[in-house]
C-alpha cells in the first residue's frame, strides 16, 4: 500500500504530507509490487550475518527501502524485483525477490514493456 496526493498526483510511501506540494489529502492505493533496484548495499554490523539493504523505485513512482532476498552477489542496481511479503518480520521493511525473467535491450532497469 502507498499514498497518492489527491491534489498533484504524486505517489509516496509512509508520509504524512505530499513531498511535492505538502498537501495532506492523500489516498491509499495498492501497488502492483514491481520495481527496480536503484541502490543496493550489504550491511554486516549489528546482525549475525550479512544482509542486503536496497532502495527500490516502484512502478508507481515512489521509492521504498527494503530487503531483496537471494544471494547477495546476485543483487545489483538496475535489477527488476517483485514484492514477496508485506514486511520483514524483524525490521518491518518490505521484502522483494529478483524477477526471474531475463531482460535485455537498451532499457535495462526501466519499466519499458511492463505496462
Amino acid at each position: 500500500m502507498y499514498l497518492r496526493c489527491r491534489w498533484c498526483g504524486t505517489s509516496s510511501f509512509q508520509r504524512l504530507l505530499c513531498p511535492v506540494c505538502a498537501g495532506s489529502d492523500l489516498r491509499t492505493e495498492r501497488s502492483a509490487g514491481l520495481g527496480v533496484i536503484r541502490h543496493a548495499t550489504v550491511v554486516q554490523r549489528n546482525t549475525p550475518g550479512a544482509r542486503n539493504v536496497s532502495l527500490v523505485e516502484m512502478a508507481e513512482g515512489f521509492t521504498v527501502r527494503g530487503r531483496v532476498s537471494g544471494p547477495l552477489v546476485a543483487i545489483r542496481t538496475g535489477d527488476r524485483v517483485q514484492l514477496t511479503t508485506s514486511a520483514d518480520p524483524v525490521r518491518r521493511e518490505p521484502v522483494f525477490k529478483l524477477c526471474e525473467e531475463p531482460f535485455s535491450g537498451p532499457h535495462h532497469g526501466s519499466y519499458a514493456g511492463w505496462r
